[in-house]
């Protein structure tokens, strides 16, 4: 994922819609996308479901992973 990061258009959104479990090492690597994506001056929209959006809440990172609830919603926020 990071090498796609690094050599793709600086905003990106990850699908996790369809995941039922994310542990600490896979909020680890959203950070880590995250910040690469920052220090590109572009984004990572994280487009989730209501068992991940629950897990993200649960350690405070739902506003620096800016989550969001389609992929149509993620879209919009980066056009704007």
């Amino acid at each position: 994922m990071e090498k796609f990061v690094e050599e793709s258009p600086k905003n990106l959104i990850l699908d996790l819609s369809q995941i039922d479990f994310i542990d600490s090492s896979g909020l680890g690597a959203l950070v880590q996308l995250a910040k690469k994506a920052q220090t590109a001056d572009g984004t990572l929209q994280v487009v989730t479901n209501p068992r991940v959006t629950q897990t993200v809440k649960l350690v405070r990172l739902e506003k620096f992973l800016a989550l969001q609830p389609s992929v149509d919603d993620a879209l919009k926020n980066v056009e704007n």
